[in-house]
């Protein structure tokens, strides 16, 4: 069943109405017609089964006919710090990770970051990103459309990864704990997952971090890619709490 993210006062009553490109999606791509069914996916986590009523030059109007909380979403809510990288990798981490059930993913600046973002394509930037988790969010089936956070000073990072219940500072070097003995026992309700760039951390980051309040994890006896890291850890959060 064709499946949408609906934006807030989409929904009256019982009733939703479908603008924009969902519409014209509906309307000309998938050439549905009065009676068929789509699946309307709200920012509470809920998942609608609407039949379409109606349709416009620009609007397509649906009656939800049953409603139930989507049963697809992890038992926590994760976001993911991830150093900025070069070329195309935060476009693979960013598909990877909503399929691993990120809640938001918010690039940040380090002073090893190999590439940093172009200030003049920032907005366009941003778009392109929330496109590709739009994309990949409808292509798994999840319950809640993940977020793209502009991107952070290391310091702004530090500030916004503190308030997290549970936070897993992602280094190879000396003074971490592995992830299986951060991880408790029961599901933390909020999780921060830091990962550095390529060039990983400077020395001077690492104890900023520590300082913070973050945890120092480790992931093992080999070093991982920017890219490769951040998927680890999703895996292993799915692997430990919902599976």
């Amino acid at each position: 069943m064709p499946r949408f993210f609906l934006p807030e006062g989409s929904i009256s009553g019982n009733t939703v109405s479908f603008t924009g490109e969902d519409a014209r999606h509906i309307s000309r791509s998938l050439r549905m017609a009065v009676g068929d069914k789509l699946t309307a996916v709200t920012t509470d986590g809920y998942e609608h089964t609407c039949e379409l009523t109606a349709f416009t030059h620009d609007t397509v109007t649906a009656r939800i006919t049953e409603s139930v909380k989507s049963p697809v979403e992890p038992p926590y809510r994760v976001t993911l710090y991830q150093g900025y990288p070069k070329g195309d990798k935060l476009e693979l981490i960013l598909q990877k990770a909503v399929e691993l059930g990120v809640a938001s993913v918010v690039p940040f600046e380090s002073s090893r970051c190999v590439k940093r973002p172009d200030p003049a394509r920032a907005d366009r930037q941003h778009e392109r990103y929330s496109r590709i988790v739009h994309d990949a969010a409808m292509q798994c089936g999840r319950g809640v459309l993940p977020s793209v956070g502009k991107t952070l000073t290391f310091d702004g990072m530090l500030r916004a990864a503190s308030a997290h219940a549970l936070t897993l500072f992602c280094y190879e070097g000396e003074g971490t704990l592995p992830l299986s003995e951060l991880l408790p026992a029961d599901p933390p309700a909020d999780i921060a997952v830091i990962v550095g760039s390529e060039g990983g951390f400077s020395p001077d980051e690492v104890e900023r971090a520590a300082a913070a309040g973050l945890s120092l994890c480790g992931l093992g006896r080999r070093i991982l890619r920017c890219e490769t890291a951040p998927l680890f850890v999703l895996s292993s959060l799915l692997f430990r709490y919902d599976l």
